[in-house]
C-alpha cells in the first residue's frame, strides 16, 4: 500500500507541474500591447507580432514589422533607393494626387486620433485591435479630401501556428467635398515590401492556380481571392498570404506580385485601368488579412484559412 501511495503521490505531483506549465503557457501567449507617442508593439508568449507607426511620420501610417509566430520579421522599411516603401502599407492615388510616393506634390496621410488598444476573442484566437483616425490631405492647400478610420488587429492562431493581422479602412468624404476619384498605378494598393532575405528566390501561389499577366520585367498582374509567397529564410521555410474579403469592391483582387529585383506583393484595385469613384455620402469599405506561418503551407490549408476569417470564425475578421 505505501509504494502504491508514493506512486500516486508522484502522478498527483506531475499533474499538477503540467498544469501550472500549461497555464504559464496560455498566459505568455495571450496578446499584449505597449504604446507610445509613435508605435504600438502587440507581442505574445514574448515574441513580437506586430510594430505599428504612426506617429512622427512625415507621409503615412504603417506596419513597421510583422512577424511570424517563431518571430521571423518578414517586412523591409525605407530601404535606399525605395524610401517609401514602409513594411505593409495602404496608399493609392486621389484626382490624380499620389499618395504613394514621398517626394514634393505627393499627398500625405496625417494622423488625427487613436483610439486605445482592446483585446478581443472568440473560440479560436485571442488578438489587440485598435482603431486609428486619419485624414488624406493634398499637398497644395493642406486640405483634408478623405477621411478613413483604419482598424487594425493582430494576434495568433493557436490552431493554425500561425500570425493573423486585419486590416479594415473605412473611407468617407471630408467636409465640403462632393466627390473625388481613387486612381493610381498598378500596383497601388494593401502593399508588402518583404526583407532583403526573401527576394528572387521564393514562389508566389493563389487560390485559382492562376499565371497572371507580365506587366513589365518581372512584374505581374492576376485575380484570386488570396495571393501567398514562400519561400526560405536561413534555409527554414516560411508562408505569407494576402487575403482579399469577398464583401471588397472588385472582388477578387488584382494581385501585383514580383520576386526581381526586389520581391513585393499588392493587393490592387484595378486603378490603373478602372479608377473608382466615391460620391457623398458614401463610403468605401476594405478589408484584407495577412497570415504568416513558419513551413511551406499548402494550398489547401491556405484556402482553409482564408475560409475560416472570410466566414468570421477567427476574431480578427472583426
Amino acid at each position: 500500500m505505501k509504494a502504491y501511495t508514493i506512486a500516486w503521490r508522484s502522478v498527483l505531483i506531475t499533474l499538477a507541474l503540467c498544469t501550472i506549465t500549461a497555464a504559464s503557457v496560455i498566459a505568455d501567449t495571450v496578446p499584449k500591447v505597449q504604446i507610445d507617442k509613435a508605435t504600438i508593439l502587440i507581442s505574445a508568449d514574448k515574441q513580437p507580432i506586430l510594430r505599428y507607426r504612426y506617429g512622427d511620420v512625415r507621409f503615412k501610417p504603417y506596419v513597421k514589422e510583422l512577424s511570424t509566430p517563431a518571430g521571423v520579421n518578414i517586412l523591409l522599411d525605407s530601404p535606399p533607393g525605395h524610401v517609401h516603401h514602409h513594411g505593409l502599407m495602404f496608399a493609392v492615388g486621389i484626382d490624380g494626387i499620389d499618395f504613394w510616393g514621398e517626394s514634393e506634390g505627393c499627398g500625405y496621410q496625417k494622423h488625427v486620433s487613436l483610439q486605445p488598444p482592446r483585446t478581443v476573442k472568440n473560440n479560436l484566437t485571442e488578438a489587440v485591435t485598435f482603431t486609428e483616425a486619419i485624414d488624406w490631405v493634398r499637398p497644395d492647400s493642406n486640405k483634408t479630401l478623405v477621411k478613413e478610420k483604419r482598424v487594425i488587429t493582430a494576434g495568433q492562431i493557436d490552431s493554425a501556428a500561425a500570425t493573423l493581422v486585419t486590416w479594415h479602412s473605412v473611407f468617407t468624404l471630408a467636409e465640403g467635398i462632393d466627390a473625388v476619384k481613387f486612381d493610381g498605378r498598378h500596383y497601388f494598393g494593401l502593399g508588402m515590401r518583404f526583407i532583403r532575405a526573401m527576394d528572387a528566390t521564393g514562389t508566389f501561389l493563389n487560390a485559382d492556380n492562376a499565371k497572371g499577366k507580365t506587366y513589365r520585367g518581372d512584374e505581374k498582374l492576376l485575380r484570386s481571392r488570396w495571393c501567398a509567397y514562400t519561400v526560405k529564410i536561413k534555409g527554414k521555410p516560411i508562408t505569407v498570404a494576402m487575403f482579399d474579403a469577398p464583401k471588397n469592391p472588385r472582388h477578387p483582387a488584382l494581385w501585383f506580385t514580383m520576386k526581381k529585383p526586389f520581391a513585393y506583393l499588392s493587393a490592387t484595385l484595378g486603378l490603373h485601368k478602372e479608377p473608382l469613384d466615391l460620391k457623398q455620402p458614401q463610403q468605401l469599405n476594405l478589408r484584407y488579412a495577412v497570415v504568416l506561418w513558419d513551413a511551406e503551407i499548402k494550398p489547401e490549408k491556405i484556402e482553409a484559412t482564408y475560409k475560416q476569417w472570410a466566414n468570421g470564425d477567427v476574431v480578427a475578421c472583426l
